[in-house]
């Protein structure tokens, strides 16, 4: 089963739900529902985040770490 996230205009929201009533639960599940909101909006809403983006603002370039050095 694939997981697939949409943004849906809320002028079709109503169709758009009624199209997917019409399959079955084994079909599709809606797995969770919220607006959307922008990343910025979202990154501020954690707690704490700002603070550390703030903190890691007066780090020294030094004490960074190059891209080719990140441990993905």
């Amino acid at each position: 089963m694939k997981t697939l996230t949409l943004k849906i205009d809320d002028s079709i929201n109503d169709k758009f739900t009624w199209l997917l009533k019409h399959f079955s639960q084994d079909e599709i599940k809606i797995l969770e529902q919220s607006e959307y909101i922008d990343d910025d909006t979202y990154l501020r809403s954690i707690a704490g985040m700002t603070e550390s983006i703030y903190i890691a603002r007066n780090e020294p370039i030094q004490n960074g770490v190059t891209l080719e050095n990140l441990e993905w």
